[in-house]
């Protein structure tokens, strides 16, 4: 089983006996869906529905552990503290946590007893484990294209904070979204765009016999641009895209561009959503 030390996150631990109702009060996803075992994602939206942290999250002993980018870590600490209120919750950042994460194609037995299951993906193929720091033996190459593989995204490579919704990240399709939860900060747009089907941007998997450009490549049908590339490995990588014209380029047969690299896009296979079916305006 492939293992990986990945130095570039961190964890933030929320304690105490009104932990679990803060953050319920303030996250998107529905804390009464993650077990003991899980490792969940979720999101810290601004009041216009845009994602100003991603994390995953899982139970420790009297509250919660929050993994996150080591870059954003103090930040996203600092906005959980203004949130706080008169809440009895304690938060506290976890300079020295390793965060190690291990995989396989087949569902495997836990490498560690405090493993916890990364819900992302296919379940029981890849577990995260925060108190251990085991002899690695994957690059984060071959994480990344894991990762890839299944279309699963992530701030920083694959898109930016604060410049897109849960929907386009498909934080809705993983269970990063508690739509029937109570209210939360940046509750009324996400609500409003799973109730009207207005999601236009979504991750989609590109595939191309060429390796593929840096992330942050724009992509583009009839020269006009319609998403960006994410993060790659070799011929495959993910992008961020506008799925009304993705459509309408396949329907007219237009070549779809990474760069001057042309790839093919596809819908993750565990997602439920699909391409429109009306064609696609011009804006």
């Amino acid at each position: 089983m492939p293992l990986i030390t990945l130095p570039d996150r961190t964890c933030i631990l929320v304690t105490g006996p009104e932990a679990e109702d803060f953050l319920q009060n303030i996250l998107t996803l529905d804390l009464q869906t993650v077990g003991t075992d899980d490792a969940r994602p979720g999101a810290l939206l601004t009041p216009q529905g845009k994602i100003l942290f991603d994390f995953l999250i899982s139970r420790v002993d009297g509250g919660f552990c929050l993994e996150c980018r080591s870059d954003i870590a103090a930040d996203f600490a600092r906005r959980l503290m203004m949130y706080r209120l008169r809440a009895r919750a304690e938060i506290a950042l976890q300079d020295e946590c390793v965060v190690q994460v291990s995989w396989n194609e087949e569902s495997a037995s836990s490498p560690e007893d405090s493993a916890v299951l990364d819900r992302r993906f296919p379940e029981g193929t890849v577990h995260r484990v925060y108190d251990a720091d085991r002899t690695t033996s994957a690059t984060r190459e071959d994480w990344t294209a894991y990762r890839v593989a299944h279309g699963v995204a992530e701030s920083g490579s694959d898109y930016e904070l604060s410049d897109a919704f849960p929907h386009d990240v498909l934080l809705d399709q993983n269970g990063g979204v508690g739509f029937k939860k109570g209210c939360y900060v940046g509750q009324e747009v996400v609500s409003r765009m799973q109730h009207r089907g207005t999601a236009r941007r979504r991750v989609l998997i590109a595939d191309s016999e060429a390796s593929l450009p840096a992330s942050g490549t724009p992509i583009t049908a009839d020269g006009r641009p319609i998403g960006t590339m994410g993060s790659s490995s070799g011929g495959r990588g993910l992008a961020l895209v506008r799925i009304d014209k993705v459509k309408n380029a396949v329907d007219r047969d237009v070549p779809v561009l990474a760069g001057e690299t042309s790839i093919t896009l596809s819908i993750p296979a565990w997602a439920r959503f699909d391409f429109p079916q009306s064609p696609s305006s011009e804006d």
